[in-house]
């Protein structure tokens, strides 16, 4: 029970990073290998603004959001935007990607240094559920992350911004010839990816040591929580990340914790043989 709650804690956050990634590649068709640092940088200012500045973890959970999201729209602005008008080849959009997400990394370790770190917030003893036990940070991780992925389903199903994404994903030119702003909805995708990255960096910060490269090694649980769950599907990631996540944990009850991620890459391997299309399917 211990390690089926571990896993659902650790599966929510996969899941919320990794729709953002999902929603990206969808939308622009490139791998963004600086995603991971993204939700690395998140939790850092998160970290700055509730040890340097005092403020407590929703207010500084609420400017880790706004400062990744104004960093990744001037990305846009700057990097990304240009590239496309260019008609940049996928090659090179994932070469500026993995620059990109080594210059993030640096940055943190020249400003924070390489040492683990952790929130100022007080020590709360956890409650006893059939046999293991639950911290309030595990059940604050699980009920935000499930709150913000039904935020974004009422969004992609409910609103207009959400069917001009969804109409964006299937088809760049017939969405433009249909008179929607596709620069201003790419715009939006990486608000709110990037937004969701920025939640789940802070909320993994919240169960586990903040350091310079966890982003990067969340990355890797990421895309096969979106391999998994079918390419460009948001509910199929969801599902894929929550498979992740389990699986992960529930492998340490026989295997060495250094082998978890290893454990896997052997499910999605082996759903993927079994359905190639993923848990959910390809949105197509």
């Amino acid at each position: 029970m211990q390690l089926i709650i571990n896993g659902l804690v650790i599966g929510s956050i996969i899941a919320l990073t990794a729709i953002g990634l999902s929603m990206i590649y969808k939308t622009l068709n490139f791998v963004n290998f600086a995603h991971g640092d993204f939700v690395a940088f998140a939790a850092y200012i998160a970290l700055l603004t509730n040890v340097a500045l005092g403020m407590n973890l929703a207010v500084a959970f609420a400017v880790a959001i706004l400062a990744t999201v104004a960093l990744g729209v001037v990305v846009e602005k700057l990097v990304w935007m240009p590239m496309r008008r260019k008609n940049a080849t996928q090659t090179t959009l994932i070469i500026i990607s993995i620059g990109l997400a080594l210059v993030l990394r640096n940055i943190l370790i020249f400003v924070w240094g390489g040492d683990t770190q952790s929130y100022n917030i007080p020590v709360r003893r956890g409650f006893d559920f059939f046999g293991a036990v639950i911290t309030p940070n595990q059940i604050l991780v699980i009920v935000t992350a499930f709150f913000l992925m039904f935020l974004l389903h009422h969004l992609l199903s409910r609103t207009k911004i959400g069917k001009a994404m969804r109409a964006l994903s299937d088809n760049v030119d017939l969405a433009r010839i249909s008179g929607i702003d596709t620069d201003r909805v790419i715009l939006r995708t990486w608000v709110i990816g990037l937004g969701l990255a920025a939640a789940g960096g802070v909320l993994y910060g919240l169960v586990t040591a903040i350091r310079p490269s966890m982003g990067w090694f969340l990355l890797l649980p990421m895309f096969a929580a979106v391999i998994l769950g079918g390419i460009g599907n948001p509910y199929g990631t969801i599902a894929g990340g929550m498979v992740i996540g389990l699986s992960q944990e529930l492998s340490t009850a026989v295997l060495p914790t250094e082998y978890k991620f290893a454990v896997s890459f052997i499910v999605m391997t082996i759903v993927l043989l079994i359905k190639p299309e993923g848990i959910f399917g390809w949105v197509r």
